[in-house]
């Protein structure tokens, strides 16, 4: 394969990765607790050029681009009053954590509901649980108090979909928990959709370049034919 077409090609998938993840920030840009998730890029390596007549280095040249490991910016975002008596924000570091019926997830999403059964629920229908891992009651008023709810500390928490995380509870977090304010979303709108328009130019260029190199390799060999036959 042209060296030319494997560099666009591998700039074009990685483009399209990551606007994939930005498409789905920019849905997730009003979702409490939302954390955005990023995949750097980076070189697959250098070709070493070198004189083929004394060998001595000229210089490098790339060779295609890869993603790197996705992680999750898990910076807390700003917190907004709501005054609704079952929404709850983790001020700090930590996670709310429901039973799913995958087993414990994680969340920062604390936009919670009572169920038929009287317990405090996720959107889904999951009892949040207390810091000893047991599902809270709602009182009889409609509201649980802030410090009901668990702050668990979950190192190297793995994003799952669905706002939710798994991992391994490592005890309680730092973080404090506030009633009557949901944890904004961790979405930039602005500068998502700056980065996409971004991502969709640099994909178009990997397009042209494969167009440009198309049309040099056609023209080449049309005119190697002609040479052929001309001899």
């Amino acid at each position: 394969m042209d060296l030319g077409l494997f560099i666009a090609a591998s700039g074009m998938v990685a483009e399209q990765t990551r606007q994939a993840q930005l498409s789905n920030d920019l849905a997730n840009a009003s979702t409490p607790g939302y954390k955005p998730e990023a995949s750097p890029q980076h070189s697959f390596g250098d070709l070493l050029l070198a004189n083929t007549t004394d060998g001595r280095a000229i210089g490098s040249l790339s060779t295609g681009v890869q993603l790197g490991k996705s992680f999750v910016e898990m910076v807390p975002a700003g917190m907004q009053q709501t005054n609704q008596p079952l929404d709850f924000g983790i001020v700090g570091a930590g996670f709310f954590a429901v039973r799913t019926p995958q087993g414990v997830r994680y969340t920062r999403d604390g936009q919670f509901s009572t169920s038929a059964s009287g317990q405090l629920i996720n959107g889904a229908g999951d009892p949040v649980l207390g810091q000893s891992g047991v599902p809270i009651a709602v009182e009889s008023n409609g509201t649980v108090p802030a410090g009901a709810l668990g702050v668990f500390e979950v190192p190297g928490a793995v994003k799952q979909g669905e706002n939710l995380f798994a991992g391994i509870a490592s005890g309680r977090a730092s973080g404090t928990v506030r009633s009557g304010v949901l944890e904004e979303s961790g979405v930039n709108p602005a500068r998502t959709m700056v980065e996409m328009i971004g991502s969709l130019r640099t994909f178009q260029s990997g397009q042209q370049a494969i167009q440009a190199i198309d049309t040099t390799l056609g023209a080449a060999a049309t005119q190697v034919g002609s040479l052929n036959g001309s001899s």
